[in-house]
């Protein structure tokens, strides 16, 4: 599936959404539809400002609310359309959303979750239909953690900050990661 993925040909440009009460609190969110801080909609207005002088040509975001509201002021900046695909929304932890990340444990699929697996198709089923000169897609930690595992990149196991633009460019091998500042 990997190889079918027109996106993994270019440059593009991914934004994690901003700080939600459940990151501040250590919480996971996962399916749960929580809604940008102070400080998470501050950091969308920043983001937009570092992302209105980059050559992106179209916008993605996950349906979640936190995505959807980190993505409108950069919309707005870059007077683009944001294309909502359900399919780049946070992965589903089941019984553990809501509960503290310390009791999450890395090889187990607690009750209710999607399983590794179903999580990467899905990514990879939304990742598919980007196909689009120079996106900006707009997600979560876990979508990120998929773009750097199905491109090699070794800052898929470090947290990604919110609200940070970032850089994807394909090298003759390999990618480069690089934040925008």
């Amino acid at each position: 599936m990997r190889h079918s993925i027109a996106l993994f040909t270019r440059p593009f440009y991914f934004l994690r959404h901003g700080e939600t009460e459940t990151n501040a609190s250590q919480l996971i969110a996962g399916s749960i539809d929580t809604e940008l801080t102070a400080l998470g909609r501050k950091q969308a207005l920043q983001a937009a400002a570092l992302l209105a002088k980059e050559p992106i040509t179209a916008m993605y975001s996950s349906a979640l609310r936190r995505a959807r509201d980190t993505a409108a002021p950069v919309a707005d900046k870059l007077k683009l359309p944001i294309v909502v695909i359900p399919g780049l929304a946070e992965r589903t932890w089941g019984v553990l959303e809501g509960q503290p990340r310390a009791s999450r444990i890395r090889t187990v699929t607690p009750a209710g979750a999607e399983s590794t697996t179903a999580f990467t198709e899905r990514v990879f089923a939304a990742l598919a239909q980007i196909d689009s000169d120079v996106p900006l897609i707009v997600g979560h930690s876990g979508v990120f953690r998929m773009l750097c595992h199905a491109l090699d990149i070794a800052q898929a196991k470090a947290p990604v900050t919110n609200a940070l633009p970032l850089r994807f460019t394909p090298l003759a091998e390999g990618w480069q990661l690089e934040p925008l500042s």
